[in-house]
């Protein structure tokens, strides 16, 4: 959830620092700060306030000369936001400055014996044991002193280093934590995304795991912890940087919904030819699955509520037992998972920390794993057997939005194409769901095109303290991320719940002028809904429905009703979040709040 970003060439390093750190707000942070080397002499920054802050602080960056340094946004971990506890670190003589992601596990140990032998700490961090360490193991040699260091180290982090005795080398070392070098002319970077960089250049190294890289500003060398030379590839980034900007619109939110049928497209078309749906860049096969007695979908946040939706669909395409896991508490409770175990893990980021956690201990337990993820090259897309890329380019607001339905997409692509091979389904069956698939993202667009209508029903919203989405089946998966959108960015309490439980407690809840969210698109519950939305009814409630297309019914029970196009009911999901997706913004819209950046939220969350 960090960003760091680095520079060493001949312009002013700080102006490219602070650019880099704004694109990279969008991660989540507290505080920020960069330090550039200037005439043997490293000069900081530091604020616990926006980058816009620490721009006019430094005066674009002229406050702060040089041509090499780092920059960090922090998310506060260890110690409280503060510029003390704010990056980079320095050493206590100043000679070292380093930012860091990640979460150094066995810091305290070695705190302690650094003050012992007389280092003073001037934060509260994990992370200011690195310059430290560097101060106390360097003879003069810095690639040997950061082997020693970072082999010390034990958790995870992105390390970036410069040190005065090294004006224009920059060093960056990686262990389960992401971070990249930027290869320019007479120019070279580092950074945690690809964003960052996108403006300056678009050839990209994915740094691996323990591995360490000495960067001037016309070489890039890579080392392991003995100091052999490794050899690595340099990829290029083909997506426009257009594809990271808001393009005209408030907010990246909106922008990233508007681009949903795109990304959807994007993410499906090259995968269905002929009518079928075709997986060319995965290696299991169908002798695989037939080995397979069980699947095991793993994930975090929306992701995990894409994986509720997978299961529905997966049970009934392959008819399969499929469980669907918390990653944070995957590996916590000693799951039965072996060979005969399809894992299937869902990241956006591809570097989500429990995540990539759960995937391993899967792994160690012998189950073969099939990753989704819209980041290549990211971690856990390397730690998998297989991975089926979303192709949603890239995104920006915190609450997602074309991240989730684009890993909807990839999960029905992967139970159609499973079914096919199992034989489980008949090809009539599959050739419909397939078109529907092929088809989404015009349903989606003509839910786009009701902005305006949703806009108007969500002002009701605003001033509620607290509402209930409901529904059932594949309604009930939605209705859990439907929730989710709308606490993210507006702050109001709501909770999603199986219609059917609600006389088992949750109808104590509903008084009068309660909002409840009904949705109500699986046309064989229809009536149960109906019942469910009469229940809340009588007690009070105002009665939000979702109905497909041509369901009026509803309308006798509803105060409001959103319209959906029907598609097959297995990909119904896809279709029916986008309204709460625009909901929830509108309603955060009314508040005034700032819809990309919600309190307390990250992007990417790379810590346990």
């Amino acid at each position: 959830m960090c960003g760091i970003v680095g520079f060493t060439g001949v312009n002013p390093a700080s102006p490219i620092l602070l650019d880099g750190l704004e694109k990279l707000e969008y991660r989540g942070y507290d505080s920020a700060g960069i330090a550039v080397i200037s005439d043997g002499k490293i000069g900081t920054a530091k604020t616990v306030e926006r980058i816009r802050n620490l721009i006019d602080k430094t005066d674009g960056g002229k406050a702060v000369p040089g041509s090499i340094g780092i920059g960090h946004t922090r998310w506060a971990t260890h110690g409280g936001p503060s510029e003390t506890n704010a990056h980079p670190h320095l050493s206590g003589n100043r000679k070292f400055a380093v930012v860091h992601n990640g979460i150094i596990e066995n810091y305290v140990e070695l705190k302690e014996k650094l003050i012992k032998e007389g280092h003073i700490f001037a934060s509260e961090t994990d992370t200011e044991v690195v310059p430290q360490l560097l101060e106390k193991y360097y003879d003069g040699d810095l690639l040997g002193a950061v082997a020693k260091v970072t082999s010390m180290l034990e958790g995870s982090f992105a390390l970036g280093i410069v040190c005065t005795d090294y004006p224009e080398t920059l060093v960056a070392a990686k262990k389960f934590s992401p971070l990249i070098i930027g290869c320019g002319k007479g120019e070279n970077y580092i950074a945690s995304d690809v964003t960052a960089l996108i403006s300056h250049t678009r050839d990209v190294i994915y740094l691996e795991d323990d591995t360490i890289a000495v960067i001037s500003k016309d070489d890039v060398n890579l080392y392991d912890y003995n100091k052999n030379p490794v050899k690595y590839d340099v990829s290029h980034i083909d997506w426009d940087i257009a594809a990271a900007e808001k393009g005209g619109y408030d907010y990246f939110m909106m922008k990233e919904m508007c681009e949903e049928p795109r990304a959807i497209r994007q993410t499906v078309d090259s995968r269905i030819k002929n009518g079928s749906v075709v997986l060319e860049d995965i290696s299991l096969t169908a002798e695989d699955l037939k080995k397979i007695n069980r699947i095991s979908i793993v994930a975090c946040g929306s992701a995990y509520h894409a994986g509720i939706v997978g299961k529905y669909v997966m049970e009934e395409l392959l008819r399969l037992p499929v469980d669907v896991d918390l990653a944070s508490e995957y590996r916590y409770r000693n799951p039965i998972t072996d060979s005969k175990t399809l894992t299937i893990i869902i990241s956006q980021s591809g570097e989500t920390a429990d995540t990539l956690a759960a995937l391993k201990e899967a792994k160690a337990r012998g189950s073969r794993v099939l990753s989704i993820v819209n980041v290549v090259g990211s971690s856990i897309a390397k730690a998998s057997d297989d991975v089926i890329y979303t192709w949603a380019g890239p995104e920006i607001a915190v609450a997602t939005t074309k991240g989730y339905t684009t890993q909807l997409s990839v999960l029905y692509l992967f139970a159609i194409w499973a079914a096919e091979q199992l034989g489980t389904q008949s090809k009539e069956t599959l050739a419909e769901i397939t078109e529907s698939l092929h088809n989404l993202p015009n349903a989606i667009d003509r839910v786009l095109d009701s902005k305006e209508k949703i806009k108007k029903m969500a002002k009701h919203c605003v001033d509620s303290q607290s509402l209930f989405f409901i529904g059932r089946n594949i309604d009930y998966a939605v209705a859990l991320e439907a929730s989710l959108k709308l606490k993210e960015i507006s702050y109001i309490h709501s909770e999603a719940y199986a219609a059917g439980e609600l006389k088992h407690g949750t109808i104590s809840l509903i008084e009068e002028g309660r909002t409840v969210i009904a949705l109500v698109a699986q046309e064989d519950l229809f009536d149960k809904m109906l019942s469910n939305v009469k229940e809340v009814r009588a007690r009070g409630a105002y009665v939000v429905a979702c109905a497909n297309e041509g369901d009026t019914a509803i309308e006798a029970e509803a105060e409001e009703v959103i319209y959906i196009p029907k598609v097959h009911k297995l990909l119904r999901a896809a279709v029916e979040i986008i309204p709460f997706q625009l909901y929830a913004y509108y309603v955060a819209e009314y508040k005034g709040l700032d819809i990309d950046k919600p309190r307390n939220l990250a992007k990417s969350v790379t810590v346990e």
